[in-house]
Parts: structure tokens; C-alpha cells; sequence
């Protein structure tokens, strides 16, 4: 658990430093609360490694926004990378996005699940695989009635789910219609 520095500013254990000594453990994945800073870049290391299924939350606007937030927070480890080798360790290293945000009427939904496809020249390319149908309209209590619909892509890490034995059918991304009210 991370720790502040105690009154003489010693003691203190960083996330980044805990990410580290959960390496020394070899274990099956590594599970961080909320990345905030340079333990991004532990983490990207970790899963390119061999800690698959690995996760973390990040506090972002929408799905390109936390590839961008990524970037940053490695940034702030310190190592001089360039941005190339960063996109490509975090376009290697996740494999999608569950994006939630607040909605007016105070609840949190999932509205993208994206997947994170590879680079194409300096860009890491995306593509949503579900998003929020907001047309669905609102409930008499002022929530909205939508829900994450397909977009009818099937995810390229599909294959590798169902090697691992978890299948996942394709009526799962069939797409649905959009409602209007």
C-alpha cells in the first residue's frame, strides 16, 4: 500500500515502487488501483513481459484520451523515451479500453469498450468495439435508459481469449440498432 514520508520526509513507498517489488514476485498479473505517474511505465513494462491480463484505471476524457494520459505519466518517470517507443510499448501493451464517465443524471456508465489495434506510422490506432446508445432517452427519475451497444467489430484478441478458453460468440458484436426517441 502506498505510504507518504513521514515528518522527515523519509519512508515514503510510491505505487511506482511497489509495481517494481511485485515484479520480484513473478506473479500472473499485476493489478494497480489508479496509475497517476511514472508507475505507468513499470506497468507497460510489466505487460509486455509476460504479466498478461494485467490492469490499472486512469482518469481520462475518453478512450484517445487515455492513450495521451499514458504517454504522460511515462513521461513523468523520468527515462528520456522517445514518443515513438512509447506508443509502441502501450499499443503492444493494451489491449483495450472500458471507458466509464459520469452521465447528467450523476451515474457512472461504461460507454466505450475500445480496442487498442497496433500503430500506423506514429499513431496507435483504435477501434470501438461497444458505445453508449444515448438515444434510448430518459426515465421518469431523470436516468438515462441507453446501454453499450456493438458496433459489430470482433476484437483481434478474440482468437487468443478463446486458445485461452474463454469464448466469446459472435452475437456478442453483432450490432444493434441505434434508438431514437
Amino acid at each position: 500500500e502506498y505510504r507518504p514520508p513521514n515528518l522527515e520526509g523519509k519512508g515514503e513507498v510510491t505505487i511506482r515502487d511497489l509495481v517494481r517489488n511485485s515484479l520480484r514476485m513473478r506473479p500472473d498479473r499485476i493489478v494497480v488501483g489508479e496509475a497517476r505517474g511514472g508507475e505507468a511505465l513499470d506497468m507497460l513494462q510489466a505487460m509486455n513481459t509476460g504479466h498478461d491480463g494485467s490492469l490499472t484505471t486512469i482518469h481520462s476524457n475518453a478512450p484517445r484520451d487515455t492513450l495521451s494520459r499514458i504517454e504522460t505519466m511515462v513521461l513523468m518517470s523520468g527515462m528520456d523515451l522517445p514518443i515513438k517507443a512509447i506508443r509502441e510499448q502501450i499499443a503492444s501493451a493494451v489491449d483495450v479500453i472500458v471507458h466509464l464517465n459520469r452521465m447528467r443524471d450523476g451515474n457512472r456508465r461504461v460507454t466505450h469498450i475500445t480496442e487498442v489495434v497496433g500503430m500506423e506510422g506514429e499513431i496507435i490506432t483504435t477501434q470501438d468495439l461497444f458505445v453508449f446508445d444515448y438515444g434510448m432517452g430518459i426515465d421518469e427519475d431523470g436516468n438515462y435508459l441507453g446501454h453499450c451497444k456493438p458496433t459489430g467489430i470482433r476484437p483481434s484478441f478474440s482468437d487468443e481469449l478463446e486458445n485461452q478458453g474463454i469464448p466469446l460468440p459472435a452475437e456478442l458484436f453483432r450490432p444493434e440498432p441505434m434508438v431514437r426517441r
